[in-house]
């Protein structure tokens, strides 16, 4: 882990330690960094709706498993 010393308004610290009940500040903004890298990763892969190309129809990826039965 690495340490590092950042200015943030104590306001709106306390009130992300409000909102999801983080014990200490470390907590918290460990819990909001990756807050936001999971939503842009949903981001990225909603706006790549309609544009895949798939090599199998989807009755084959349903029933082409052997080890369903």
């Amino acid at each position: 882990m690495s340490r590092t010393t950042i200015t943030l308004p104590s306001t709106l610290l306390d009130e992300l330690m409000s909102e999801i009940h983080a014990k200490s500040k470390t907590d918290a903004v460990i819990t909001a960094i990756r807050d936001e890298i999971r939503m842009k990763k949903q981001e990225r892969i909603k706006a790549m709706a309609g544009n895949m190309d798939f090599t199998t129809s989807a009755d084959r990826l349903r029933h082409g498993d052997r080890r369903l039965g």
